[in-house]
């Protein structure tokens, strides 16, 4: 149903991953990127809160969807299974509709989390998460052999760790990487049938986890501005609104913050004992690190290695082999609390996990006590609060199995969920990591051009989006209808939300993909 009051009904997502408000605002003043500064001068701008904790996992479904993580269901990369195993989050496991369910025909590209492609009306490729360009990784399959044929060097991604000590090949690789995500943007303009057009490059935040330097960043974005040129004109020629957002900002960071070792050393999680096979790897200096960097020396491909092996015998191999993974490392038996993902502290309580170690009558007390462990853990060198500490009723109020703390670094510090043999150790070649602020920007015959006003959240992108080209509002959106942002006085329209999303595809459609790689590569302690 599309009501009266805006003029158009055609809207384009530019996303941007890991954009800080700070730096794109001081460049846009100074005259350094003139279509950003288009935007603010013929449109508006404003910081953009993410999610808490801020990452690309939770935050563009937050973004595609109108709602927190507690209602759309993804938390992070991974969740933890109450037999303390991962499993790998993916868009089967998105829990409400996104923005392409709601205005179609639409158009989407490489937004993150939406592997396998959904069957929607209209067409997308798959982005971050995809492990391959398979006849999952677009809808229709068919459009998987386009890509082939116009985009042939076509890339889901860069490993920034892969190039520590390399550079100058990481800027060309990455900069090779947007050529290509370009021409794949513009092979998807040619389609001209279209109400939601749904595109994110991801290359920035590959890029600053590296190297937060601002020449390099700043010659980065320039190539993000003149793809921004080329986009507004799009946007102009189909009279469309364009909202260009990010999922998070970005910081330098100095130091991790080891969470499993603060839980370890004041006795709340007991590690793993060492048997006769784990002691004996480990004084031959076998761990699970080195066991991946061997491999990887061998010029062996150390995906292939893992997707090559059963699940049941990979799992086994990372029990035995002794290392510092949050969850194949620790004695859950002995164990009152661990960390998983991106931050998130779990009580082990009798009801949720197999070998749950606190009733449930406990989790209340024990919540203030591990709520003021992380909220003391200060820098030794400089006295610094390294730490905040969220409750997880209030950050997830509407889900009774999200985390029970949530923890993010303090600027300078990123929060790990390592069992390290310190709680604070080196960022080593990693430079910057994710802050709450990206950036919003909007512009288009919908929108009131007004320039900077005040700041959005993630969740306000849906339904001030769906409001602007005349779409009714889910009465479940989390966020809020930005008026203030748009040029037509017409109050929203809100409808019922309906029955929680079914995918497409069933759950085990995606296992023979994910069974075998990044979740098996986390469990080899290979990735956090």
């Amino acid at each position: 149903m599309t009501i009266d009051a805006t003029d158009t009904d055609r809207a384009l997502v530019l996303g941007i991953d890991g954009v800080p408000w700070d730096r794109i605002h001081d460049w846009i003043v100074e005259g350094k990127l003139p279509n950003f500064g288009r935007l603010l001068e013929q449109g508006v701008a404003a910081p953009l809160e993410s999610t808490t904790p801020p990452t690309t996992p939770t935050a563009w479904p937050s973004i595609a969807t109108g709602v927190w993580p507690d209602k759309h269901g993804i938390y992070g990369f991974q969740r933890v299974e109450s037999d303390y195993t991962q499993e790998m989050n993916t868009s089967v496991n998105l829990e409400r509709s996104p923005l392409w369910e709601h205005l179609s025909p639409a158009i989407v590209g490489n937004v993150p989390m939406t592997y396998p492609a959904s069957d929607i009306d209209g067409t997308m490729v798959s982005g971050m998460i995809a492990p391959s360009l398979n006849d999952r990784f677009a809808s229709p399959s068919s459009l998987v052999d386009e890509i082939d044929e116009h985009v042939p060097e076509y890339r889901i991604g860069l490993n920034w760790y892969d190039y520590a000590d390399d550079e100058t090949r990481f800027t060309d690789d990455l900069a090779s990487l947007v050529d290509s995500r370009r021409a794949l943007m513009d092979h998807l303009m040619e389609i001209d049938d279209w109400r939601l057009f749904f595109f994110v490059y991801t290359a920035p935040d590959r890029l600053q986890h590296l190297i937060w330097d601002d020449d390099v960043i700043l010659e980065h974005y320039e190539q993000l501005d003149a793809i921004l040129g080329d986009v507004l004109d799009y946007v102009t020629e189909h009279e469309a609104n364009l909202f260009v957002v990010s999922d998070h900002g970005f910081g330098p960071i100095s130091k991790f913050v080891n969470l499993n070792t603060v839980l370890s050393e004041a006795g709340y999680l007991t590690p793993k004992a060492e048997s006769t096979a784990r002691n004996s790897l480990s004084q031959l200096g076998v761990t699970k690190s080195n066991v991946l960097g061997m491999v990887k020396r061998m010029g062996v491909d150390d995906k292939r290695v893992v997707q090559a092996l059963p699940k049941r015998l990979v799992d086994g191999i990372a029990e035995q082999v002794p290392g510092e993974h949050g969850l194949y490392d620790v004695d859950f038996a002995e164990t009152v609390a661990f960390t998983h993902g991106p931050g998130y502290v779990y009580i082990n309580d009798t009801d949720r996990f197999a070998r749950g170690a606190v009733s449930p009558a406990e989790i209340p007390s024990l919540k203030r006590e591990l709520h003021d462990l992380f909220a003391d853990v200060t820098d030794p060198e400089t006295g610094e609060t390294a730490l905040s500490v969220h409750d997880g009723d209030d950050v997830f109020p509407t889900d009774d199995e999200s985390p029970d703390l949530v923890i993010v670094g303090e600027d300078g510090y990123e929060e790990k969920t390592s069992l390290g043999d310190d709680v604070f150790e080196s960022a080593g070649s990693k430079a910057a990591s994710h802050r709450s602020q990206g950036v919003f920007f909007a512009y288009g015959p919908g929108i009131d051009a007004r320039g900077t006003v005040e700041e959005l959240e993630v969740v306000d992108i849906a339904p001030t989006l769906l409001h602007s080209v005349g779409e009714p509002i889910p009465d479940d959106i989390d966020g809020t209808v930005r008026t203030d942002l748009l040029a037509s006085e017409a109050a929203p329209t809100v409808q019922a939300a309906g029955e929680e999303r079914s995918s497409a595809r069933p759950d085990d459609a995606v296992d023979d993909d994910f069974g075998d790689v990044e979740d098996r590569l986390r469990g080899l302690g290979y990735m956090d």
